[in-house]
């Protein structure tokens, strides 16, 4: 079955859905989401977006946090763009409905969070993710150009390759005309065409263990591109947040903000005491990699599970006002914040890298565009600044949407793509042998490819998992394609792609932290 609209949106988050309002009003709309269409790493996103809103604060300061953050490897330009845009594109949140918290005078009420200079946090309580879902699904729903396929997933993007001709990375007249996009529910699996495809996949928490993202962030964006021969770049550098909460049996785990450092609460060791100033003179408001970096040090020096976040001290009043997810969910533990400390461990949080994209989300092959965190735009560097995440992705979407409009009507839907041949497959024999890979991997990430990573751990990892690589490949060449396998497939690309690229790194900067090269 073929299917035909003028923009593919692959993902359903803050990237995705700002991209389909706007391209909506230039031609047909459809957006893929793997599971219902709220789902997203969007929806998990606590503490905020930023942007500069007043004195004292400024766009130089702004601009200057972000590139200390990323350790000087950003794009300067690309930060500049970010950043100079964010007031633009937020109130392009509000007017779709968006709720940011404000004080008693009617003013934003903005947060302050680690590596940050100024308050410049715009936030609906400690949900701000699905608040903005929430407002751009409502517009969504009411334009006639949008078709939402939610419970479908893409295999892969269709290029030339489909077509019976050879690309290589090397090459430059590659293109998409679409995907292969399976409906989980009738296992049919559609051909999608489309003019232009926006990847909006978000990012790969789901190669570890410990995550706070969701079941769906699985890399598959950044794979199914990597595989297109698009470029690919700073995979190296994976965000650990610092403080997940620290509940054993639960999965993905619940991140407890870093906001709440902002709002004053402290880091501690199990015998109470402040220990990040030994660190970092910022002390709990270090910007994130080194505070993860430093509570990993610590737990190993006490050999201990999990450090203490210290909100005792705080107008818990004004605490339960702020983060009433937060306070509910620690609760519900038998964890009161007003007299405990909150046990939190870092856990995979944000890809940096991913997707190479240029000014206008357009990445290495034609026709393909990919914004928010499946995207690498330069913005973050060797280190993503807290809450620039949902602002880079709503300046992206707004670029891309400018770019792909510009052309739309030159552009045509390909023709002689063929089915997807599921010839000579069939369902396979036991799903545990794919569950058990899945876990192989995150296993292998987790041990080896960490916060902290050595020649030695890098080597072993490649080689434990060149051998799932060879197990699962074969798997997928003779099994019809789940979702579970997919993912899998999907998951090993992404730990291959990360171990690449932090070998080829011989230094310890950013997020990439080696024993090897330690300063």
């Amino acid at each position: 079955m073929n299917t035909q609209f003028d923009f593919l949106v692959i993902g359903g988050g803050i990237a995705g859905l700002s991209f389909a309002l706007k391209a909506a009003e230039k031609g047909t709309v459809g957006i893929i989401t793997k599971d219902n269409a709220k789902e997203s790493n969007t929806s998990y996103a606590q503490g905020g977006i930023a942007g500069v809103w007043n004195e004292p604060d400024s766009i130089d300061k702004h601009i200057a946090d972000t590139l200390d953050a990323g350790a000087g490897l950003n794009n300067k330009t690309i930060v500049e763009i970010v950043v100079r845009e964010a007031k633009n594109r937020i109130n392009e949140l509000i007017e779709w409905g968006t709720e940011f918290d404000k004080n008693a005078s009617g003013a934003y009420d903005l947060a302050k969070e680690g590596g940050h200079s100024d308050n410049r946090i715009l936030h609906h309580k400690d949900i701000t993710g699905k608040e903005i879902i929430r407002a751009l699904f409502s517009a969504i729903q009411k334009h006639p150009n949008i078709k939402i396929l939610q419970h479908h997933f893409a295999i892969d993007i269709i290029t030339q390759h489909h077509l019976g001709i050879k690309i290589t990375r090397k090459d430059s007249g590659d293109e998409t005309y679409g995907a292969y996009v399976p409906n989980k529910k009738t296992k049919e699996i559609n051909t999608v065409l489309a003019k232009n495809v926006i990847m909006a996949t978000g990012g790969a928490g789901l190669a570890y263990k410990v995550t706070t993202n969701p079941l769906i962030a699985t890399g598959d964006g950044i794979a199914m591109a990597y595989r297109a021969k698009a470029e690919v770049r700073d995979m190296e550098f994976v965000q650990f947040h610092p403080t997940s909460l620290h509940n054993p049996g639960s999965f993905p785990s619940f991140l407890v903000s870093e906001a709440v450092r902002g709002f004053g609460a402290v880091l501690k060791d199990q015998d109470g005491k402040e220990f990040m100033n030994k660190y970092d003179e910022r002390g709990s408001l270090a910007p994130r990699d080194i505070v993860a970096r430093s509570i990993d040090a610590e737990m190993k020096i006490h050999g201990v599970d999990f450090m203490y976040l210290d909100c005792t001290n705080l107008n818990m009043k004004k605490f339960k006002a702020h983060f009433p997810n937060i306070y509910t969910k620690c609760k519900s533990l038998g964890i009161d914040p007003a007299f405990d400390f909150i046990p939190v461990v870092p856990a995979a949080h944000y890809t940096c890298g991913g997707i190479v994209v240029d000014e206008h989300g357009q990445s290495s092959i034609k026709g393909l565009y990919a914004i928010g965190e499946c995207a690498c735009t330069g913005l973050h560097g060797a280190n993503r600044l807290a809450s620039n995440s949902l602002l880079e992705a709503i300046v992206f979407s707004h670029r891309a949407f400018l770019k792909a409009s510009e052309i739309i009507s030159e552009e045509t839907i390909a023709v002689n793509v063929p089915q997807w041949d599921a010839s000579g497959t069939e369902a396979p024999e036991e799903m545990v042998l794919i569950t058990q890979s899945q876990r192989e991997v995150q296993g292998i990430m987790s041990s080896y490819v960490g916060i902290v990573r050595s020649d030695l751990r890098l080597k072993r990892a490649i080689e434990r998992l060149e051998i799932l690589y060879r197990e699962v490949e074969e798997l997928y060449e003779k099994t019809t394609p789940s979702q579970k396998l997919c993912e899998t497939r999907n998951l090993i690309n992404i730990a291959y792609l990360i171990i690449k690229f932090a070998s080829n790194r011989k230094e310890s900067i950013g997020l990439h932290y080696s024993l090897d090269y330690s300063k």
